[in-house]
């Protein structure tokens, strides 16, 4: 495994698959702007938990391609192309996201999907869109083995579905980010380990716990949690018997919230940490302690502090969505403007139409994908993760998250 090394700014910042026969509602030989109204229609795909307790991040997902698409269409991006979005709920439920994988590849006018929001529904995807040549970019998943395969901790990565994009830096950099914030800054030197055993959250605490004691400290306890269950007492109180004074989560934050208030309440003050799973108000809801000193990793700089975001900032306010763009909506905006910036090239390349093969020529054209988006430089390594790895540490501070620390990693 190549070596990351880890730069820290001087300042904090605050910041498918689907095989493209010859043509759905386009006609034989009149994929040009001779089609009706001038423009042929591409749909762009989004799959992402639009219901249950994960809709906040997924609506978010939803409404920032959804910005991506009418932006492209206000500016003529593609000309002769005219974006629509075709947007599925998976409720964080695998099979229900590989069902909506098969729906987009049965759509010829899909030419790109963006999502999903969880590791292990992206696992279910992966394949169908695959065969499909449909390009699927996350703007949220951080399991490494998505895009590096299953060997990728042994020093032997390789990439497994060239259809696989994503946006956001995986949990490698994640969860060692995380620990040496906990071990270097927090000063913590003893931490309780709990998961939700799901690939993402199992996954990110083991980064994590092997960086904690790499770097000197001790991981005194672990223990699991089950996802939608409400009662973590037991827990709390293994937890509070272990004289830890900190307690790592990998998971997400409907459990995490409940989990930092009932640790609370057994009288352990100590701090919570977690990742990108949950850094979401309702982490801070759910608690009925104050939790206040509880932290969080995320992925990228504070969006609202990034010069480069400020007009998707202006232009997702203009556009009037119910919901808050969240934590991956910079993300999500990104990914599908990667499949727009991919679907120029290949539209440009053929003398300002579709080709026959376009799924597989976007896919192609994915790899040499780059422009400046709202998260900073947008493009992809061979394995088709992000070269844009940055993260933030957020911390509770009077019932809001605020960001402590961000930092850069560099191959």
């Amino acid at each position: 495994m190549r070596h990351r090394s880890l730069l820290i700014l001087t300042a904090v910042l605050t910041t498918g698959a689907l095989t493209l026969t010859a043509c759905g509602s386009r006609d034989e030989g009149s994929k040009d702007s001779g089609d009706k109204g001038g423009k042929t229609t591409v749909v762009i795909g989004v799959d992402a938990p639009l219901t249950g307790s994960l809709s906040a991040l997924g609506q978010g997902i939803k409404n920032s391609v959804d910005l991506a698409a009418k932006t492209a269409n206000k500016n003529n991006e593609v000309p002769g192309i005219e974006f629509k979005i075709e947007a599925l709920d998976d409720q964080a439920v695998p099979a229900s996201g590989q069902a909506n994988a098969t729906k987009l590849v049965g759509n010829p006018d899909v030419l790109g999907a963006v999502g999903p929001l969880n590791s292990g529904v992206a696992q279910s995807m992966q394949g169908v869109f695959d065969k499909a040549n449909l390009t699927q970019v996350s703007p949220a998943n951080t399991n490494p083995a998505l895009s590096q395969g299953d060997n990728w901790g042994k020093g032997d990565p390789k990439r497994v579905f060239k259809t696989y994009f994503r946006t956001c830096a995986t949990d490698v950099v994640q969860g060692k980010f995380a620990a040496q914030y906990l071990y270097n800054d927090a000063k913590k030197k003893k931490v309780y380990v709990v998961d939700d055993k799901q690939t993402y959250g199992a996954g990110l605490a083991a980064i994590f716990s092997a960086e904690f004691e790499r770097l000197g400290g001790k991981v005194i306890g672990t223990d699991h949690v089950t996802v939608k269950e409400t009662d973590f007492s037991s827990t709390a109180d293994k937890v509070k018997s272990s004289g830890a004074d900190s307690v790592y989560y990998g998971g997400q934050y409907p459990e995490g919230g409940l989990l930092s208030d009932q640790i609370k309440k057994t009288g352990a003050k100590i701090p919570t940490m977690g990742g990108d799973g949950i850094y979401d108000p309702a982490f801070i809801s759910a608690s009925g302690e104050a939790n206040d000193g509880d932290l969080a990793t995320s992925i990228g700089y504070p969006v609202e502090a990034l010069p480069t975001a400020k007009k998707f900032i202006e232009d997702y306010k203009a556009g009037g969505y119910k919901d808050p763009y969240a934590a991956y909506g910079g993300y999500s905006y990104d990914a599908a403007w990667s499949i727009i910036q991919a679907i120029k090239t290949v539209v440009a390349d053929n003398d300002g139409k579709l080709p026959e093969d376009a799924r597989a020529k976007v896919t192609e054209a994915m790899s040499k994908v780059s422009f400046d988006g709202v998260t900073g430089k947008v493009s992809f390594d061979e394995f088709g993760d992000t070269t844009n790895k940055q993260l933030t540490v957020y911390e509770v501070q009077k019932g809001a998250w605020k960001d402590v620390k961000s930092a850069t990693f560099e191959d």
